[in-house]
């Protein structure tokens, strides 16, 4: 059995450029940028960064197209894969990047920076769902959001589309 995933929790290190492919599907490619904390031999703390290409397609380079920016925070999940292309030399060129199959925004007090800026007593803090989109993820439709609530739900409980973030 084998197994290629691929899981990076990090900072964009630049906006997403969105191309279209011939058929028409959506493409966006962007970097990320993931720490390694460790101590050397001697004792000295030190700090690696490593840099990853991540692509996404369809509805999913949409949504990374619309929502990160560079210093984003995003969890990707995906699979590695090594392409190779002949350049205009005729030398032979790779490229190792993750394709994403899912995505996870980190909240907007997260993102960016000043992440470390947070407050740590939770004194004025938002609790933000973190969103988890997936790439087969289906919105529903207008139509469904204007039937009328089930009459189940009590009225506190009922979703206003106006509070709907995005």
């Amino acid at each position: 059995m084998n197994l290629n995933k691929a899981f990076i929790l990090g900072n964009v290190t630049r906006t997403p450029e969105a191309k279209a492919l011939p058929s028409g599907l959506s493409v966006v490619n962007f970097g990320v940028a993931t720490n390694r904390f460790y101590t050397d031999k001697t004792g000295t703390k030190k700090q690696d960064a490593e840099f990853h290409n991540v692509v996404a397609f369809g509805k999913l380079a949409d949504i990374c197209s619309s929502y990160l920016n560079k210093g984003s925070l995003v969890l990707i999940e995906g699979r590695i894969q090594t392409r190779n292309w002949l350049n205009s030399s005729g030398v032979k060129q790779y490229r190792t990047e993750i394709v994403a199959s899912n995505i996870q925004l980190a909240p907007k007090s997260m993102s960016g920076p000043t992440s470390g800026s947070m407050p740590a007593s939770g004194i004025g803090e938002k609790n933000e769902e973190i969103p988890i989109i997936e790439e087969n993820y289906i919105p529903p439709s207008v139509d469904n959001l204007n039937q009328p609530q089930s009459a189940e739900l009590p009225d506190e409980q009922e979703i206003d589309v106006k509070d709907i973030p995005f």
